[in-house]
């Protein structure tokens, strides 16, 4: 049998931008965005959690 190793994905001239691979950088900066505002919604809860023990 012989090996089969996937192919990458090549853009065709038919294709638009929007239908392209998105490149690792693209898809580094979205990660780190989702991951900064899960953190800034965390560190929110735990100022309303503090303000509502103080009270």
């Amino acid at each position: 049998m012989p090996d089969r190793k996937p192919r990458a994905a090549e853009p065709r001239a038919s294709q638009s931008p929007a239908n392209q691979p998105r490149t690792a950088e693209q898809i580094r900066r979205s990660r780190n965005r989702v991951l900064g505002l899960g953190l800034a919604a965390f560190v929110v809860l735990i100022f309303f959690i503090s303000i509502a023990k103080m009270s």
